[in-house]
């Protein structure tokens, strides 16, 4: 078997990218299935950038047709050229804004649902150990950030830089002599450049773990309003939530601030390099062979390149964002799943169930949840563990279905250990009612036949509602099966939750049935009609029953009384109160609050 230290390298991610450029090149292969909107973006941006040079080849025709006197012959063909340059400039911008656009959506849909696909497979673990708000904010907020990356991102460095690439060929054709002392300020804003680039990654990381406080608290919020209305927490969620979202708008301002400084230093570095060309150019040993016409449409394309090169510096915010955004996706999506090296195929288990010196520790706790279990519960009856909260009582329950792998000791389902059988066939063999009702907002169709359910007949679904006393209610609804429960069911009493769970449970049919309190939120009157249709759906199943009130379980074949996580006790109901022990001072407790 595993031991808890495998456990705990299942929430562990497999390795770090070396680089951010790694990182965004891993981004760029979720462009691969949309190729052709990249293309045909690239093809937008292409003509765009081809005007801009163009524009300033008119300019020096423009400029030498007036020198020449020409302009009589002209007066229709630069007009036309105009428009047909803008005309162009147009459809390259839709072409390139709107398919890049595609691509970005494609990859963002993508990366979520494998993100889910993802978060569906992951240990329990990994559940309890990150808030809800985290995973919310890793699936929304990240996910936006990757689109700024591949759609800002991408359209700047290819329709800017395009444009660069035009403009810096036609100043060469021009004059190379002039171009070269343009490019020497180049270095220079690659300075700039890299040193932002550094610190808009740490502040983008930043601000997402801000982001992710910001929706855990708001989740949380949510979730309890009702607590923290009567126990007057809303004063504290307030200071809780200003707290988050300060942090949050710090770092985005540091961000800005970063931004704003970087934008104005390149504009600077840009002038001193057009108030220095500008100097060489009107010297007569370099200008000599060029026509106003040239030395216009020279500057001009000098000038025009301030735009372009200030938008490809202030895209790397937008870049970097996205690779720390990246790096927190890809980290999620390189956690090692559920581990399931099971081999052995099922169709339906007998259930006999034998715990052999079994031992199990959380990762991360301090000391085990339970201590050498021992105990052997036959094919098609009932065990009812009983205890003190904390006891260990719902561990052994969870372990059945392999929530979490044991360190010590085996467990074994018809003779078989756990981790010989294949994952999702074992789950399919058990049924579970647990002590916080999940429900899905849907119908109540919807949550009875849940999951590997769904297709089932309604006859089923009512055969199922009925058996758990749960049809009576459901026919006074005025929408009966298709009445929609709403999140986790708050439109419905608890009792109704509760009722509907176990026709869930019932409807499966399976040879293990899990019940964690299962009837712990019912009125009395509706606890014995359940109690009679559980006893019943407990016939020839291997049931574990967890239960607090020990009237529910004085039928259970083995009772096992569970203290610190150990057995303690076990026996029939008869067997333990003639013992005298720890069960007879449970029940007499009970029996004595009960009576007044």
């Amino acid at each position: 078997m595993q031991k808890n230290d495998s456990v705990e390298k299942e929430t562990s991610s497999i390795k770090e990218p070396a680089t951010g450029m790694q990182t965004y090149f891993r981004l760029l292969t979720y462009v691969r299935p949309s190729w052709g909107y990249l293309l045909l973006s690239i093809i937008g941006y292409v003509i765009y950038a081809a005007m801009e040079p163009a524009l300033a080849a008119l300019l020096k025709h423009m400029v030498d047709v007036v020198s020449e006197g020409k302009i009589t012959e002209s007066r229709l063909v630069i007009p036309a050229a105009i428009l047909g340059i803008f005309i162009l400039r147009g459809i390259g911008t839709f072409l390139g804004s709107y398919f890049m656009a595609q691509v970005a959506n494609n990859v963002v849909f993508d990366l979520r649902t494998n993100m889910f696909n993802k978060l569906v497979l992951l240990p329990s673990s990994y559940y309890h150990s990150t808030p809800t708000g985290r995973l919310l904010a890793k699936l929304t907020y990240n996910t936006e950030q990757v689109i700024g990356s591949i759609t800002q991102a991408i359209r700047i460095l290819l329709r800017e830089g395009m444009t660069v690439v035009g403009l810096l060929g036609y100043m060469i054709y021009m004059n190379w002599r002039l171009t070269l002392l343009f490019l020497l300020v180049v270095p220079l804003i690659g300075l700039v450049v890299s040193y932002a680039s550094k610190r808009f990654r740490r502040l983008s990381a930043r601000i997402q773990n801000a982001m992710g406080g910001v929706t855990d608290v708001a989740s949380e919020a949510i979730k309890g309003h009702e607590v923290v209305k009567i126990f007057g927490g809303s004063q504290y969620e307030i200071e809780r939530f200003h707290k988050a979202a300060a942090e949050n708008r710090r770092s985005q301002l540091k961000m800005e601030k970063t931004k704003a400084l970087n934008v104005p230093i390149v504009q600077f570095i840009l002038a001193t390099a057009m108030a220095i060309l500008i100097w060489f150019a009107l010297s007569p040993s370099i200008s000599s062979n060029m026509t106003s016409g040239d030395f216009i449409a020279f500057i001009t394309a000098a000038g025009m390149l301030g735009k372009p090169i200030r938008q490809l510096t202030d895209v790397n915010s937008i870049l970097q964002k996205g690779i720390a955004a990246s790096y927190s996706i890809f980290e999620f999506l390189d956690m090692q799943e559920e581990v399931d090296k099971g081999g052995i195929s099922i169709d339906r288990l007998k259930g006999d169930i034998e715990w052999q010196s079994m031992s199990f520790q959380y990762p991360g706790a301090d000391k085990p949840a339970l201590k050498n279990i021992t105990l052997n519960l036959p094919a098609g009856k009932t065990l009812a563990l009983v205890g003190r909260s904390g006891s260990g009582k719902s561990t052994m329950a969870n372990l059945i279905p392999r929530f979490y792998d044991f360190g010590e000791g085996d467990i074994k389902i018809d003779g078989v250990s756990l981790a010989d059988y294949k994952l999702t066939e074992l789950r399919s063999n058990i049924a579970l009612v647990n002590q916080q009702v999940v429900l899905f907002n849907g119908t109540i169709r919807d949550n009875i036949a849940y999951g590997g359910l769904n297709g089932v007949s309604d006859d089923d679904v009512v055969a199922a509602a009925q058996a758990a006393n749960a049809w009576g209610f459901i026919q006074e609804l005025d929408h009966g099966l298709d009445t929609m429960v709403g999140e986790n069911g708050v439109l419905l009493s608890g009792g109704q939750r509760q009722r509907i769970a176990i026709a869930r449970a019932i409807l499966k049919n399976s040879p293990i049935l899990i019940l964690d309190e299962a009837t712990s939120a019912l009125d009395t009157e509706s606890e014995r009609a359940i109690q009679t249709a559980l006893e019943n759906l407990m016939v020839n199943r291997t049931t574990i029953a967890i239960a607090h009130r020990l009237s529910t379980i004085e039928n259970a074949d083995i009772i096992a009384v569970v203290d610190h996580g150990e057995i303690i006790e076990q026996g029939s109901h008869s067997e333990l109160l003639a013992m005298n022990g720890a069960y007879a001072q449970l029940h007499n407790q009970q029996f004595s609050e009960t009576s007044a």
